[in-house]
Order: C-alpha cells, then sequence, then structure tokens
C-alpha cells in the first residue's frame, strides 16, 4: 500500500511540472510538435536498453497506444501553449470517466457506486476550478482533444500492461509514441532543434517519472481510480500556475481544489 501511495504521488507531482515544462517551452518559441519529438527521442534512447521480450500479439495495441499517446501529448502541449495552465489542468478530471466506461468494455473493471460518486465530486472540484477563469476557446479544444486521447490511452496502456508488464510497457510507450510524433517532423524534411535544451531534458525527466509512476499505479489499481487520483495535480497545477505564470482567482480555485480532495479521499477509503 505503501509503495502505491508513493506511486501516486510521485506521478502528481511529476505531471504537474511537466505541463510547467512544456509551457516554458512554447513561450520560448519552441514548436509543439518539436517539444513532442524530443521528448520521445530522448526517453526512448534512455528506456530501449530495459526492454525485453514481448508477444507479437500485443503490436495492434501498442500501435493504437502509440497514436493517442503521440497525439495526446502534441495537443497538450499546443493547449498550454495559448492558454492557462491553471484553467486547462482541471479539464483533465474527465479522463476517468472517459477511462471508467472503456475500462467497463475492454478491461472488465466494474467501479463501485462509492467509487462512481468520488470521480464525479472531483470532476465537481474542477469543473468550480475552470469556472472561475474565462479560458481561451481554442486552447479548451486542444485541451478537451488531449483528454480524449490519452482517456483512451489509458486503457490500451493498462492491456499491455496485463500482457507484458509495467517496464516493457513503458519502453514500448516509448518507442511507439516516438514513431508518431516523428511523422510531422519528417514532414518538414528537416530536423529542428532545441533552443532551451534545459528545460528540454527536465520535460524528458519529468515526463519519464510521469509515464513509469503511471504504469506502475495501473498495475495495481483500477484505471478509472487512477486516473480520479491522478487529478489531485490539479492543486499543485493551480499554484505553479498563480506563483510562475501569474495566473489569477487563486482562492476559488482552491475552494474548487478542496472538493476535489474530499473525492479522493472518499476513493481512497473505498
Amino acid at each position: 500500500m505503501l509503495y502505491l501511495i508513493t506511486g501516486i504521488i510521485t506521478r502528481i507531482i511529476s505531471n504537474s511540472y511537466l505541463n510547467v515544462f512544456q509551457k516554458i517551452l512554447t513561450n520560448k518559441g519552441e514548436k509543439s510538435s518539436v517539444v513532442n519529438f524530443y521528448t520521445y527521442l530522448g526517453l526512448s534512447i534512455a528506456g530501449i536498453f530495459f526492454i525485453e521480450s514481448v508477444p507479437y500479439t500485443i503490436l495492434p495495441d501498442v500501435l493504437i497506444m502509440g497514436i493517442l499517446g503521440a497525439a495526446g501529448n502534441y495537443f497538450i502541449i499546443k493547449a498550454l501553449s495559448i492558454g492557462e495552465l491553471s484553467v486547462l489542468a482541471p479539464i483533465n478530471s474527465y479522463k476517468p470517466v472517459i477511462a471508467m466506461f472503456l475500462g467497463v468494455i475492454f478491461l472488465k473493471e466494474i467501479p463501485s457506486l462509492t467509487a462512481v460518486f468520488a470521480i464525479l465530486l472531483i470532476i465537481f472540484g474542477t469543473f468550480f476550478i475552470s469556472g472561475s477563469v474565462k479560458g481561451n476557446s481554442k486552447a479548451i479544444l486542444f485541451r478537451v482533444s488531449a483528454l480524449i486521447c490519452s482517456g483512451t490511452e489509458a486503457v490500451f496502456i493498462k492491456k499491455i500492461i496485463l500482457e507484458t508488464g509495467s517496464l516493457n510497457t513503458f519502453v514500448l510507450w516509448c518507442l511507439s509514441g516516438l514513431l508518431f510524433s516523428a511523422i510531422p517532423i519528417i514532414a518538414a524534411k528537416h530536423l529542428p532543434k532545441i533552443k532551451s535544451c534545459k528545460y528540454q531534458l527536465f520535460l524528458i525527466l519529468s515526463v519519464g517519472i510521469m509515464q513509469y509512476s503511471t504504469n506502475f499505479v495501473f498495475e495495481r489499481m483500477n484505471v478509472s481510480y487512477a486516473l480520479a487520483l491522478f487529478q489531485l495535480s490539479t492543486l499543485l497545477s493551480v499554484f505553479l500556475g498563480a506563483n510562475i505564470f501569474q495566473e489569477k482567482d487563486l482562492k476559488r480555485k482552491l475552494i474548487g481544489s478542496i472538493i476535489m480532495i474530499i473525492g479522493a479521499i472518499i476513493l481512497i477509503l473505498n
């Protein structure tokens, strides 16, 4: 149980900070597709040494995971490049709902009524937060697109974990994401350079920690429950958005955050 809680906390913190690094890079003029590609490239170079043999039968699921992962990360970076971190982060709370429905279909994970109530409470808290600021409609559209991709991707990640373990799944996630994130780079016919290498390295490290801790938790927990708990990263994103990017209306966002904490406690006790 202690390891599971540590994995959840690690995932929450790393997810919030990777969004900060993504926003810093795009604020410095880096293209979303370039940031996405170099993130997967760095992780793939590090991860390829750890892969073990995997069954060929999971290849279709790996390709779907790669498409959804690369597209979802691109949309997140694009959204952060034009929107506020503290407004966009709460939208992610709807991911557990998508994963819950798909989890019932593909993984036979049936949530309890108490868990459903807790997830809805977390979603209400994030809705309360996001309602405090009028966001950029284009940024919100990109964020919703990312939400749909990543919510669906989570189910395929869990399927692959059940077949081959969390470490292999992590490496396959990196390699398949690299494959599809390279498409716009190949289409541009030249390899672009990253100007802010320091923040790109910070991003690679935080994404690696985030994804491996995600897999670690998925291996031990219902996907929709885990994704609901991961939404507590919204609390940290609210503080980071206010302190780093001077985003406003902290009081209302904190009230929404307290509602989320209550939902998370209920879910944990459940």
